[in-house]
């Protein structure tokens, strides 16, 4: 199984630090990760004030020139509000500045402000995916494209340049829980990284089946259906350290967030209940955090990846600390139980 962290670039305004020092710290992270032998590492794309990653494959490009062996992927694309001709060129771009490591998460995102910036409906939320998705599989796998849709300009014979280094760039579908999406990545025969912040892990399986049926339908063999799990997570020495660290930070971001859209306030009773045996976060010690990640991974049938997202108004020092224990402890426990 793959380890890997994923990053929003978070700056929260209470943080003391510039967005300059903010980047520069996450770069170091990104170093770190791929010194203590980490898989992947993933930037989102958001379009906030307090998030820098809303031109994610430049972050990875300058992770590209400091590391040597980890795969440097979004997470996600937000390929509704995107040009898939620009997207494909960013990554493939990304892909020979690497030599070989990009990759491509693309979804529909779980914010809604890249909409209006960019001049689309939201009522268009699913088709802007569907149409967008069709023509950057398209790309990928064709030198010369011929297409048409609705929400592009059609291209006729049309080259897209530059190639990647990989035959094939690495195209992974990033899903929430519609059961529409899951089957749709197996239909295509898509990787698929689910994101699973809330609840108990183990009430995926059924949509993971269905990915699965799909794909199978589709007719694409189990190793081509490959499932990645995406969840919130922080390491340190102890539980009630990791607890203790990670949960001030939490709680203020899914406060605000759950204000937005009509939920209650973050409690600690809430926080204990998904940091559980079957919750969703994994915010505890080395060894218990490795066994969690197995007992998801039976859970949900086998999992071939699974990426932490720490950001939560953690500190750099507190966050290094964390990637350095996930390496070299995490990790390794994962792999002798797998």
């Amino acid at each position: 199984m793959e380890i890997g962290i994923d990053s929003f670039a978070i700056n929260n305004a209470n943080s003391g630090i510039s967005n300059s020092q903010a980047m520069n710290e996450l770069l170091e992270r990104i170093e770190l990760a791929d010194q203590v032998g980490l898989d992947v590492f993933g930037i989102g794309e958001h379009y906030r004030k307090e998030f820098l990653d809303s031109a994610p494959a430049i972050i990875l490009a300058a992770a590209a020139s400091r590391t040597k062996k980890i795969k440097l992927t979004s997470a996600v694309t937000v390929l509704s509000v995107a040009d898939p001709v620009r997207v494909f060129q960013s990554f493939a771009t990304l892909d020979l500045i690497s030599n070989g490591r990009a990759e491509i998460v693309a979804g529909r995102g779980s914010f809604i402000e890249s909409y209006p910036l960019f001049g689309l409906n939201l009522n268009d939320y699913d088709a802007l995916f569907a149409e967008k998705l069709e023509l950057l599989l398209q790309i990928r796998d064709e030198e010369f494209i011929s297409w048409s849709g609705k929400f592009r300009p059609a291209l006729n014979k049309q080259g897209v340049y530059p190639r990647p280094l990989q035959e094939k760039l690495p195209i992974w579908l990033g899903v929430g829980g519609t059961p529409a999406s899951f089957a749709r990545a197996g239909e295509l025969g898509l990787p698929l990284m689910v994101a699973v912040i809330g609840g108990e892990t183990y009430r995926f399986r059924p949509l993971i089946d269905l990915y699965k049926e799909a794909g199978e339908k589709a007719g694409y063999i189990p190793e081509q259906l490959k499932v990645g799990l995406h969840s919130l997570g922080f390491v340190a020495n102890t539980r009630e350290e990791a607890i203790e660290n990670y949960y001030p930070g939490y709680a203020e971001m899914f406060t605000k967030i759950g204000k937005e859209r009509g939920f209650p306030p973050v409690t600690i009773e809430r926080f204990n209940a998904q940091n559980g045996l079957f919750g969703a976060l994994l915010v505890d010690s080395a060894e218990a955090v490795a066994e969690k990640i197995s007992r998801h991974s039976e859970a949900l049938g086998g999992i071939s990846r699974f990426t932490f997202q720490m950001d939560a108004g953690l500190t750099h020092k507190q966050l290094m600390k964390s990637i350095e224990l996930i390496g070299s402890k995490v990790s390794p426990l994962v792999q002798s139980a797998n």
